[in-house]
């Protein structure tokens, strides 16, 4: 069974990375495809996005990296073949916001979605997040 974890990953974090060593261990194949997200201003470029994400999965044989940038997540599932979608759940606040997606998902495509809880200890830890430490000299 293959499954598709989608996201803008931008930038990829240790969430991100251990989701998607999970899923692996889950399912047959798991293509990791970087989309665009219009609530969001992309940081880095694309093919930055995806040497992160090669390099997250390196050691993972059933991992594949991708990009879709251009349409919905169910036209990118039609077009492959791939009938679930991984996301993963920090808290109620992901819950809600993914559920009504998954929901659409399923409703356009008949695309289930399988949701990963989120490491606790890795559970406070956003795109955002990252980003703003990144930005900022914690050393000094």
């Amino acid at each position: 069974m293959r499954a598709l974890f989608p996201g803008s990953f931008d930038p990829v974090t240790p969430g991100h990375e251990d989701v998607l060593r999970r899923a692996a261990l889950l399912f047959d194949e798991v293509v990791v495809c970087v989309m665009s997200n219009p609530a969001k201003t992309g940081r880095s470029p694309v093919t930055e996005r995806l040497d992160r994400l090669r390099a997250a999965a390196a050691g993972l044989a059933n991992v594949t990296i991708d990009a879709h940038t251009g349409g919905l997540l169910v036209d990118y599932c039609r077009r492959t073949g791939i009938d679930v979608v991984v996301r993963g759940i920090r808290d109620l606040h992901d819950l809600d916001y993914e559920t009504p997606m998954a929901r659409m998902n399923h409703d356009l495509a008949g695309v289930e979605t399988v949701f990963i809880a989120a490491d606790p200890t890795r559970a406070h830890l956003s795109s955002t997040l990252v980003t703003a430490l990144s930005e900022h000299d914690l050393d000094g």
